[in-house]
């Protein structure tokens, strides 16, 4: 897709957008039908002179389509179809009823479905058990953090309802991570800085780790795809347009959407700003809601807030990091966001991964709280910071 001309150069992409997702996975959803009834009727080849279909030439059924922007979201263009109807992307598995069977291209349930044909020639649908994975982070009273614990140690709640944790591991798994940073005009003076603390992020990471740029200001920018070249990333970082307005709420869904690319199970994304959203098109509760997709990203912010509108600003970031398992600052110097980005580095590398399989079916839908507990001897207090919860849906098998 072509960008917008800045100074003398071209921007190679742009965040792909939820209107583009929605059209292929309607597109995707219409023709389904027809491939899988093609399939079934030449596998029956009663007619004189029908002859069967060659499984090695015709698909079982049709391609899978990609996973929906949100889930459960509300949409904010005015020319997408509105959230929870048949066949759109604001559709979520949760929404649909549980059944055994289903017409060809449409799935059973809200879990993970695969197509197998049975002797008479005729597909159903046969659910595979799914988790929901949880990383978190656990600090005493004295906000160190604590990890020396053990799977007993660690109480699960869905709902107010203990899960029976079905894995439990310590270890720095690799991370894909989305590195969002305002391009706006008021960020004309911090971005070297600002760039200086991101590349640190990126150096104190798992060699493994799959990390992409964008840059917004009244429009996002991915100035850099998933790689672990550190030049590509600085070179990435130093696209700088300093600009126009600050839609934070519209890079941050677009950024949580293109996450999904990766297979990796942890995915993080890490946020500088200096002011309030005034240019995004999607709104705040848009954004938390989008990011409340089973085993979403956690997010990290830095806010470099001034004086003006710091109130709701504050909030916003607070809102958005707090509900996913992140941390938002709010450094009073530009000086302190390097090593508030080795901070966020060191939390990333030490956390717990928790995966249970929800006591509640997946037929049911709407939101799920989630609360985790730890006590172990001979801490007085444990806090453990993980996201709150989520609506089922799409997820990402961990490798």
């Amino acid at each position: 897709m072509f960008m917008p001309r800045l100074g003398t150069t071209h921007r190679r992409n742009r965040v792909p957008t939820r209107v583009a997702a929605a059209l292929c996975f309607a597109i995707t959803i219409a023709l389904s039908p027809l491939v899988v009834s093609q399939k079934a009727a030449g596998q029956a080849g009663s007619a004189p002179g029908n002859q069967p279909a060659n499984p090695a030439q015709q698909p079982a059924s049709a391609p899978a389509p990609s996973p929906p922007p949100a889930q459960g979201q509300p949409q904010a263009a005015p020319t997408q179809p509105p959230p929870n109807q048949p066949g759109t992307a604001g559709q979520t598995p949760a929404d649909q009823p549980a059944q055994n069977s289903a017409p060809a291209g449409q799935p059973t349930s809200g879990d993970q479905s695969q197509p197998a044909a049975n002797d008479n020639g005729t597909f159903t649908f046969k659910a595979e058990a799914r988790e929901v994975v949880l990383h978190a982070t656990v600090v005493d009273e004295r906000n160190h953090l604590v990890m020396n614990l053990d799977k007993p140690d660690f109480t699960v709640y869905e709902n107010d309802k203990p899960q029976q944790i079905s894995s439990f591991k310590q270890q720095d798994f690799p991370v894909a991570m989305g590195i969002v940073i305002d391009n706006s005009g008021s960020m004309r003076e911090k971005r070297d800085q600002v760039n200086k603390a991101a590349i640190n992020l990126v150096r104190s990471s798992n060699p493994d780790d799959e990390v992409f740029v964008v840059n917004f200001n009244d429009e996002y920018y991915l100035d850099q795809d998933f790689t672990s070249d550190v030049k590509k990333l600085q070179a990435a970082l130093e696209h700088v347009e300093t600009r126009g307005g600050t839609a934070l709420y519209d890079a941050i869904i677009a950024s949580a959407d293109y996450l999904m690319k990766s297979k990796l199970s942890r995915k993080v994304i890490f946020v500088v700003t200096d002011g309030e959203d005034d240019a995004s098109q999607s709104s705040l509760e848009q954004a938390v809601q989008r990011l409340a997709q089973e085993n979403g990203p956690v997010v990290y912010s830095i806010g470099l807030l001034g004086d003006e509108k710091v109130r709701r600003a504050r909030r916003a970031l607070e809102t958005i990091s707090g509900r996913t398992g992140g941390i938002a600052f709010f450094p009073p110097s530009l000086d302190e966001v390097d090593q508030i980005s080795r901070t966020i580095a060191h939390d990333i590398r030490n956390q717990y991964t928790i995966s249970y399989r929800p006591s509640t079916p997946r037929s049911v839908g709407g939101y799920r709280a989630i609360h985790v507990e730890a006590h172990a001897r001979p801490y007085k207090k444990l806090t453990v910071r993980t996201r709150s919860g989520y609506y089922p849906g799409q997820e990402s098998a961990m490798r």
